[in-house]
């Protein structure tokens, strides 16, 4: 059987509760609340290791702390082996659902004219990368129009002032 391990700092502070009142009773509540918590998810305590850990202290020198660890394992699941499926014959009188039709948009045709797309109502003309966009006489127009509509008039604010 193959476990999995997971390590945890040990809690440093007490955990106030009602009834516990000296420090001492403060960090056995803490340290079993942790081991609790980990508890519910399957994982089993192991043991408590202090380690060290080298740290930068300043700009050039380390230091050595030792942290207290808990070590936690839990049994890996075993992969088991997939059943074959099993065949359900459904009653006559469900209906079958119905075959799925996908949706085929349209494209945009070109124009006799140009080799511009021609513009339908609500869609937007798409052209091929790295082409520049012809301006024309109307889409100039069309393009003013949006531009007085989305600016306010900032001489009828002042005098509203």
């Amino acid at each position: 059987m193959s476990y999995e391990y997971k390590v945890v700092p040990a809690p440093t502070r007490g955990l106030k509760a009602k009834g516990v009142k000296t420090a001492e009773d403060r960090f056995a509540n803490a340290l079993e609340t942790a081991m609790n918590d980990l508890a519910t998810d399957g994982w089993e305590y192991q043991r408590t290791d202090t380690l060290p850990c080298e740290q930068r202290e300043g700009l050039m020198s380390k230091t050595t702390v030792y942290q207290n660890m808990l070590v936690f394992r839990r049994a890996r699941p075993q992969a088991k082996a997939v059943a074959a499926p099993i065949a359900v014959e459904q009653p006559a009188s469900v209906p079958a659902d119905p075959p799925v039709v996908p949706v085929q948009k349209s494209e945009p045709t070109l124009s006799a004219s140009s080799d511009q797309p021609r513009r339908r109502s609500g869609q937007q003309v798409t052209r091929p990368l790295g082409t520049p966009e012809r301006l024309t006489p109307e889409l100039k127009d069309e393009l003013m129009k949006a531009e007085r509509v989305s600016k306010p008039n900032k001489t009828s604010d002042v005098a509203a002032e």
